[in-house]
C-alpha cells in the first residue's frame, strides 16, 4: 500500500495513467490464452448481492481493473490472502476478494433451471394428478356396479324373504288344518270303538240270558 502511494508521488497523472494501461495491457496479454477445460471444482460465482470491483493484483494496493457482475461465472485459480485470483469467461485474469465468491450458481443462472424444474414438476404433478382422476373414476364406476349389485341382491333377498314369510304362513294354515282333521278322525275312532265295545257289551249281556231262556224252554219240553 506504501508502495503504490510513494509510485503516485512520483509520476505526474498522466504517467500514471499512461503506466497503468501499460500494466492492464500487459496484464491482459499476458493472461489472454485460457485454458481449454475448467476444473468442476474451481468454478466459481460472483455473489448475488454486489457488483465488486475486480484489482490487477490480492491486496487492495492494486489497482482496480475492472468489474465483475453479480451472478457471473468466474474460474478460481488459487488464493492469496483475503483475494482469490479469478479467470473470467472473457479469458482475463483478476483478483477478487475471497469474500465475494460462492460456490454455488447465482439467481440469474438458476432461476431458468428453477423455472425449468417448476414446468417438470408442474407436468410430473399434472399427470399424477390425471392419472389419480382415472383412477378414482375406475374406483367410482366400480363402486357403482358393486352398489348395484348389492342394491339387486337386497331386492333378491326381500323377495325371498316374503316368499319364505308366504310359505311360513301357508304352512301353518297346513298344520292347523291337519291337526283339526286329525282330530276328527281320532273322534271318529273313538266313536267307532265305543260302538264296538257297547255292541260287545250288550252281545255279552244278552246272549247268556238268551241261552238261559232256550234251555228252560228245552227243560219243559222234556
Amino acid at each position: 500500500m506504501s508502495l503504490s502511494r510513494h509510485f503516485s508521488t512520483c509520476v505526474s497523472p498522466l504517467q500514471t495513467r499512461i503506466l497503468g494501461a501499460c500494466l492492464l495491457g500487459g496484464l491482459l496479454a499476458a493472461n489472454a490464452p485460457a485454458q481449454a477445460e475448467e476444473t468442476a471444482g474451481n468454478v466459481r460465482w460472483v455473489s448475488d448481492s454486489l457488483t465488486t470491483y475486480v484489482r490487477s493484483g490480492p491486496t487492495d494496493g492494486y489497482r482496480i481493473v475492472g468489474t465483475l457482475t453479480s451472478g457471473q461465472k468466474v474460474e478460481l485459480l488459487r488464493t492469496q490472502g483475503d483475494y482469490s485470483q479469478v479467470r473470467g469467461e472473457s479469458g482475463s485474469t483478476v483478483w477478487i476478494p475471497s469474500r465475494d465468491l460462492q460456490e454455488v450458481p447465482g439467481q440469474a443462472e438458476r432461476l431458468p433451471q428453477l423455472e425449468q424444474k417448476v414446468a417438470e414438476l408442474s407436468a410430473e404433478l399434472e399427470g399424477i394428478n390425471d392419472t389419480w382422476k382415472t383412477r378414482v373414476q375406475g374406483m367410482q364406476e366400480t363402486l357403482d356396479s358393486r352398489k348395484t349389485l348389492i342394491d339387486e341382491l337386497q331386492a333378491a333377498r326381500s323377495a325371498l324373504d316374503s316368499e319364505l314369510s308366504q310359505a311360513r304362513a301357508e304352512l301353518r294354515d297346513v298344520q292347523a288344518q291337519l291337526g283339526e282333521e286329525q282330530q276328527q278322525v281320532l273322534m271318529r275312532y273313538m266313536v267307532y270303538g265305543g260302538s264296538i265295545a257297547g255292541a260287545g257289551l250288550l252281545a255279552g249281556l244278552i246272549l247268556p240270558t238268551l241261552l238261559r231262556v232256550r234251555r228252560k224252554r228245552n227243560d219243559q219240553w222234556i
